[in-house]
């Protein structure tokens, strides 16, 4: 059989701030970047976002590879699959120039400037653009040049991902009186191949049900109840699941997913405050994604004031939950107190790069906008008796280049569902009011 001929993939500056690594990503074929994203790098490498930490790593892996080599040349990757790479410029002279065809010379029209001068040189080899950019890979095709989104990390079918959770009907009532009665079953083959680690059941038998939960570790099916978390009583069975999760201590990590106003955010800080004897510190944190795409520095005011408005969502939880208790409450003083002490912190996301969270329970909100990347970066922080929870809607996601498939909470869930260390839970029924319920189910 013939060898597969090689193709040259070009990627733009989105590609390499979602993946510092993502040279290395495209088997054995060859790489080519655009001088144009090399200077956008140069404008991200300040800062300490994720898209600059990306970018400086970038830079680091190029100058690393290109210490014998000038960057015009193909530049071997070092990989088994022995790929290269090398840097492309556009030709001014190129006929049907996309800067002329666009009547504009912005970065993006440099790059598919260069991709298709690389088209008309490498005749015998398929030249891909990559890019997270929509539009980009719009006017790419339209210039009659392949282009691709990056599928690194990606998940194929978002309409499959795991729930965390099942309805198990036709369970024998014997066992659903066993579950109640000791609150927990050895036997259950009733169940037959839907065991799996760390998964919810509702098992029912006409009007007779119970939730359950399978745990890996005793290898029983035990039952769950509806618990008070720190005046936080769940509404409905996916919230006592997602409750259930977050206390049992033999889960380190747990994700969230759900729509708005289905409870995420409260379960999370809820049960973390009701866990607070057993770590030092309670952490809540999310990334910033400035509105309409500006950075923050044009908001008024100090850095905490710039802040402040990004973290407003996690305050309006966390007075929630100490309005449940009068002012005189020991309740209402312990949060007061942890507040004051630093036991309990509100963050940007970015302020906890870094640092190793020993001792500390950490949610991070918002998950739905974190590339798989930062996804990995925050859980190789856990240090020892930490949790670390995600919370989320994969169907809200704020940032640009990432959708509901790319995005790191998708990623996570879809990676390491049945691992005996994690527990997932996708909420679905909205207990805010009924007029946000409206609003998620008819608009």
């Amino acid at each position: 059989m013939p060898r597969k001929a090689k193709k040259i993939y070009v990627l733009d500056t989105s590609v390499i701030i979602h993946d510092h690594n993502s040279l290395m990503n495209f088997e054995d074929n060859d790489i080519a970047i655009p001088i144009t994203v090399l200077e956008e790098l140069d404008n991200f490498k300040k800062g300490h976002d994720t898209k600059n930490f990306e970018a400086r790593e970038f830079t680091r892996i190029v100058d690393k590879l290109s210490v014998n080599y000038t960057l015009n040349d193909w530049i071997p990757l070092g990989n088994v699959k022995k790929s290269r790479f090398k840097i492309i410029f556009p030709n001014p002279d190129l006929k049907n120039s996309p800067e002329k065809i666009f009547d504009d010379k912005k970065g993006d029209h440099k790059i598919l400037n260069a991709a298709l001068e690389l088209q008309a040189q490498e005749k015998g080899k398929l030249v891909v653009l990559v890019t997270k950019d929509i539009n980009l890979r719009i006017k790419a095709k339209a210039l009659k040049l392949i282009a691709e989104d990056y599928s690194t990390g990606k998940v194929t079918d978002v309409s499959d991902l795991y729930l965390g959770r099942e309805k198990v009907d036709g369970v024998p009532p014997k066992a659903i009186k066993e579950i109640y009665e000791k609150g927990q079953l050895s036997e259950f083959k009733f169940l037959k191949d839907k065991i799996e680690n760390n998964h919810f059941y509702i098992l029912k038998n006409g009007k007779s049900s119970s939730l359950a939960f399978y745990n890996p570790i005793d290898n029983l099916l035990e039952r769950v109840e509806k618990v008070n978390a720190f005046g936080i009583v769940p509404r409905n069975a996916e919230q006592a699941f997602a409750l259930h999760a977050i206390l049992n201590p033999n889960i380190k990590l747990v994700t969230i997913q759900g729509v708005a106003g289905t409870g995420k955010t409260m379960l999370a800080l809820a049960g973390a405050l009701e866990q607070r004897r057993e770590f030092k510190q309670i952490i809540l944190a999310r990334p910033i994604v400035p509105l309409s795409n500006k950075d923050i520095g044009f908001l008024p005011g100090d850095i905490k004031d710039k802040i402040n408005p990004y973290m407003e969502p996690l305050w309006d939880n966390l007075k929630f939950i100490k309005n449940q208790f009068s002012e005189t409450d020991k309740h209402h003083k312990q949060i007061i107190e942890m507040q004051k002490n630093e036991k309990i912190v509100i963050t940007p996301l970015a302020y906890i790069r870094g640092r190793s969270l020993s001792d500390i329970i950490f949610i991070v909100d918002e998950a739905q906008n974190l590339t798989p990347h930062e996804v990995k970066t925050i859980i190789t922080r856990a240090g020892e008796n930490s949790k670390i929870i995600f919370t989320g809607d994969i169907r809200q996601i704020d940032t640009p280049y990432l959708d509901e498939h790319s995005n790191g909470l998708s990623y996570l869930i879809d990676k390491v569902r049945g691992n005996k260390l994690y527990s997932h839970i996708a909420l679905e029924k909205g207990e805010r009011s009924e007029l946000a319920n409206l609003a998620n189910e008819l608009l």
